[in-house]
């Protein structure tokens, strides 16, 4: 495809056609040029960009509320990656209907991700997600707050008269 919006080509047009036809996993030319990004990249970054979500901070817990349109719960994916990093994850799809065509099409389809680096006070074993009318709501419990510590108290012996600590 050339980079030509309603018969103009303008260079933005050609710069994001050129980034979307590099195929993944492309190696750098002999000349030893720098490796573009690859396709799966791009996709996901298209994806994040597109994806609006919510962050709340409540008193025992973190909730991510994404937008996830069209999408059931067996459709979604919740994983924590590199031990404090949360994705959230889908794939819309298209309808497809052999007596059918599209005229126009204007709601999203295709990926749609997040991805939240996760607070040191989050607990990793106590995180849940329920899906309702298309609105994700992922519920990270905080941990405890650390107990203050007690300051140690030193018995000391002066009877023997030196003075000395035991």
């Amino acid at each position: 495809m050339e980079g030509r919006v309603f018969g103009l080509e303008t260079p933005l047009m050609t710069a994001l056609q050129h980034l979307l036809d590099i195929p993944d996993g492309e190696a750098g030319n002999a000349g030893g040029e720098k490796q573009g990004p690859t396709r799966a990249y791009v996709r996901d970054a298209r994806a994040m960009a597109a994806t609006p979500a919510d962050v709340k901070e409540l008193p025992g817990a973190y909730a991510f509320v994404v937008d996830m349109p069209g999408l059931g719960s067996g459709d979604i994916n919740v994983q924590v990656e590199d031990e404090r990093v949360l994705v959230i994850s889908g794939e819309r799809r298209r309808e497809e209907k052999e007596d059918a065509k599209y005229l126009r099409m204007e709601r999203r389809m295709g990926k749609l991700m997040r991805k939240f680096v996760l607070p040191e006070n989050a607990d990793m074993e106590k995180i849940s997600a329920v899906c309702r009318d298309g609105v994700l709501t992922v519920s990270v419990e905080k941990l405890p707050p650390p107990e203050p510590k007690k300051p140690k108290t030193i018995e000391s012996d002066f009877s023997n008269g030196t003075g000395n600590y035991r």
